[in-house]
């Protein structure tokens, strides 16, 4: 089923797994399609760094896909960056599963994979603008704290770069 952001379907929070998934699969593409519509309308282009499915398919990322009665929920990715050091990429939940824990259930996911491939920081960018708040939001319950650019990253009034330290 290709995911449908307007269609509310999944009342409570829907019980799912999670698991590695296929950046070509049709119900990804289309839930990454509209990730990247979405951070592209909110952004200028210098800025805007959604991952497409081709920058997915790097051998550095794993995509991971929460599915609910094989129903694609959300997507959610881990970029190593070096060996003590990932980066989140790619969170989208599909706006019927919003506020209903899924994005929360797979930042927690992201992380755990994080810890057990012994990484020791794992950090991410997401937009500065009022339309990105809730992601903002969400990262700082986390535990994420608003750090300077990492990576290939500049500083852009565009961005908010957050970390989390998964050091003992």
């Amino acid at each position: 089923m290709v995911a449908d952001p307007d269609q509310d379907t999944f009342p409570g929070v829907p019980e799912g797994e999670i698991a590695i998934d296929d950046p070509g699969a049709p119900d990804v593409r289309a839930l990454l399609a509209v990730h990247v519509t979405f951070a592209r309308a909110q952004t200028p282009p210098e800025d805007a760094h959604a991952m497409d499915v081709d920058g997915l398919l790097d051998p550095a990322v794993t995509l991971f896909g929460y599915r609910a009665g094989g129903t694609l929920l959300a997507v959610g990715a881990l970029k190593q960056l070096d060996p003590h050091h990932a980066e989140i990429k790619s969170m989208h939940t599909v706006g019927a599963a919003r506020g209903r824990g899924v994005g929360r259930t797979m930042l927690e996911h992201l992380i755990a994979v994080a810890r057990e491939r012994g990484y020791r920081r794992i950090s991410l960018e997401t937009g500065s603008m009022a339309a990105f708040a809730p992601a903002r939001s969400l990262y700082a319950r986390a535990g994420f704290e608003v750090c300077e650019p990492f990576g290939d990253y500049r500083k852009s009034p565009n961005s908010t770069y957050m970390t989390l330290s998964l050091a003992d």
